[in-house]
């Protein structure tokens, strides 16, 4: 599986969502268990024996009445991916790839990553009884690079950033038949991200916040959501109404930024990307269209904040809730309160940041 052979663009999985109706229900998810899994009609593993699961999913959406407060927005909501197998939302879309994958006979998997998605792909790679092999930048944390070795990995090292790692992992997988779960270079990681769209139309009661702001590296869980959303209004779950997507991207990697504001389809690699948001750390998003017009679509926008921002907001953030957030979810909170003070979000709307990982790997950032 690979990018679509006419457009070299990503596929998207497509379902027969007028049979979906009839099982998927609200009444019907009542009875169901509390992990992605819940929602899977539109999940693309087909038979249940295939799905390899640690428990992901139906992470807690926590109203902050404090934050609220002290940002000047008491409607801010912190959906808290970081409680995720693995510490982070990577592990959704891991989990329905390798299960899909599995499902599909292949033989081995690979995957260049920054390093939360690369422990998720190690972690269900383990449990599905798969070889897993990894491509990392040569300077990623420590941690990052234990954990997929710990999880039974074959970890390489590769000077450069994660679109280096990203040549490496296609070599491969030409030279050995690996299966390629880069970021939207197969279609099945977006359908597990999607999954935080459902969860958060279901745990507000089937109503979408104003906002939404995400961090956006590769952009699978924001494009993921946007699917999500136009599912659910076929599936009559939701209306029409859609929340204002916000990107946040690092002031040192922002090609999203760039090309949204410069009104562009498509964003130009960005030189010499840095920041201390392993995430962010994207300087190239193969599904970069999809991103914008998600963005554009929604009425929404893009934003940078700079590195020393999402410190200081972790710590906002932290203080405040008892959240100990990944950089990208700071970075979130840091949007948030650019946006209030520009007017772009009103006092009154209900937001929704989006923590994306434990800032327990992160650690080292605070010593």
């Amino acid at each position: 599986m690979n990018l679509c052979s006419a457009c070299n663009k990503p596929l998207l999985v497509r379902y027969d969502l007028a049979q979906a109706a009839r099982t998927l229900t609200r009444d019907s998810l009542a009875e169901r268990a509390e992990t992605l899994w819940r929602y899977e009609e539109v999940l693309p593993v087909r038979s249940r024996e295939a799905i390899t699961s640690l428990g992901e999913g139906w992470t807690p959406l926590l109203k902050e009445n404090r934050l609220g407060a002290h940002i000047g927005c008491a409607n801010t909501y912190i959906k808290d991916e970081g409680l995720n197998p693995t510490g982070s939302f990577k592990a959704r879309g891991q989990a329905v790839a390798v299960s899909r994958a599995l499902e599909l006979g292949a033989p081995s998997l690979a995957i260049p990553s920054a390093g939360n998605a690369a422990g998720a792909m190690s972690a269900y790679a383990a449990a599905a009884g798969l070889p897993a092999h990894v491509f990392m930048p040569a300077d990623v944390p420590m941690l990052f690079r234990t954990e997929c070795q710990v999880l039974g990995a074959s970890v390489t090292l590769v000077d450069g950033l994660i679109t280096d790692c990203g040549v490496k992992v296609r070599e491969g997988s030409a030279q050995h038949g690996w299966f390629d779960v880069s970021t939207l270079r197969e279609p099945y990681r977006v359908e597990g991200k999607k999954t935080m769209g459902y969860e958060l139309a279901e745990q507000m009661g089937w109503r979408l916040p104003d906002v939404i702001i995400y961090p956006t590296g590769g952009g699978t869980g924001l494009v993921g959501m946007w699917k999500a959303f136009a599912e659910m209004e076929a599936l009559g779950l939701i209306g029409s109404e859609r929340p204002r997507m916000v990107s946040v991207q690092a002031s040192n990697c922002a090609p999203i930024v760039r090309a949204f504001t410069q009104g562009d389809e498509f964003a130009e690699p960005w030189q010499g990307a840095s920041t201390v948001a392993d995430g962010l750390r994207v300087p190239a998003a193969v599904g970069d269209f999809l991103i914008l017009e998600a963005l554009r679509e929604s009425h929404g926008t893009a934003l940078t904040v700079t590195d020393q921002e999402m410190l200081d907001h972790a710590r906002l953030m932290g203080s405040h809730t008892g959240i100990f957030p990944a950089p990208e979810g700071a970075a979130c909170l840091a949007a948030q309160v650019h946006l209030l003070q520009q007017g772009w979000i009103k006092p009154d709307e209900t937001v929704v940041l989006f923590n994306t990982g434990s800032g327990l790997k992160y650690a080292h950032l605070w010593a």
